[in-house]
């Protein structure tokens, strides 16, 4: 995966730390062009994976991006799902079966077969299955090499304890889509136990970690131990805590932090995308000449 990646939440009104913020980003990303120019701002700084959720909106994305095949040629999409408010708005309007036909991947009848047996014999893998596809139809054509489930549904699954079918859809997607699957999760802990448990080798997981612990289930000298202790790709989010703390502080905590393969992070203009990219390679070479000058020095 690379280092850097960009993800979604400003486009969409979404910030932990403010409401101010919320309004201010859903009035400036009304348009779906001011999307587009600040991910081709964000490729300037060398950002080609774009990590988002599976929103309505994204569909408008991937089709500017699918009517440019050049000029995004080396473009990547990280789907991450579900989109948890799009069903719950939907069952709200056209009910449990009105959603179960304004979602399933082609016509409801040529699907009743497996999706309807499926939904009224609670076979949840079968339903699980349709539900991925009815999620991935947006990103036809276009290349996912990771496919993330959102935390929402992760640490569910973690509560009622129901492995399996965490476990099924890492085979699902490496199966279906011949992609990785990657897991979101506020419970790094027991996540990353259950996916050791299940010989999972090397997965990947997403979780908040930022110098403030700001939305870090338990500590962050808990998570730093498991960063040190197993092996997985690990990929930081909510780095920036907020703004909370300030950028450089920000970063330079999680860039020396052991086993974060990626760092996820969102911004609404250039010139924000600019510093914390560079803070971020900035930090990266520095904690690369240290190890060497350990390295030399142990020698």
């Amino acid at each position: 995966m690379e280092r850097i990646l960009f993800g979604d939440n400003q486009f969409f009104a979404v910030n932990h730390a403010s409401d101010e913020k919320s309004r201010e980003q859903s009035i400036k990303f009304k348009d779906n062009s001011a999307i587009m120019d600040t991910l081709n701002a964000a490729r300037t700084f060398g950002l080609n994976t774009f990590m988002c959720t599976t929103h309505d909106r994204v569909a408008r994305i991937c089709e500017v991006i699918r009517a440019n095949p050049d000029e995004y040629k080396d473009y990547k999409i990280y789907p991450c799902m579900p989109y948890a408010h799009k069903y719950v708005n939907a069952v709200t309007e056209l009910g449990i079966s009105g959603t179960i036909r304004q979602y399933v991947p082609g016509n409801l009848l040529g699907t009743m077969f497996k999706g309807g047996a499926a939904y009224l014999s609670k076979d949840f893998f079968s339903l699980m299955e349709l539900m991925i596809d009815a999620e991935m139809k947006m990103f036809k054509g276009i290349n996912t090499p990771v496919i993330f489930l959102q935390n929402v549904v992760t640490d569910l699954l973690i509560g009622l304890r129901a492995d399996d079918i965490l476990i099924g859809f890492y085979h699902y997607i490496k199966k279906k889509y011949k992609a990785e699957a990657g897991f979101i999760t506020t419970n790094l802990p027991k996540l990353a136990d259950i996916l050791e448990r299940a010989n999972i080798e090397n997965p990947i997981i997403c979780f908040s970690i930022n110098k403030a612990g700001f939305r870090v289930s338990g500590s962050n000298e808990q998570y730093e131990e498991i960063l040190s202790a197993k092996k997985f790709r690990a990929i930081a989010m909510q780095v920036l805590a907020g703004g909370v703390v300030p950028p450089k502080e920000a970063l330079e905590y999680v860039c020396g932090l052991p086993n974060i393969e990626s760092i996820l992070f969102g911004a609404s203009s250039k010139a924000h995308i600019q510093s914390t990219v560079e803070y971020i390679r900035y930090f990266d070479r520095h904690n690369h000449l240290n190890v060497l000058r350990f390295d030399a020095n142990a020698g």
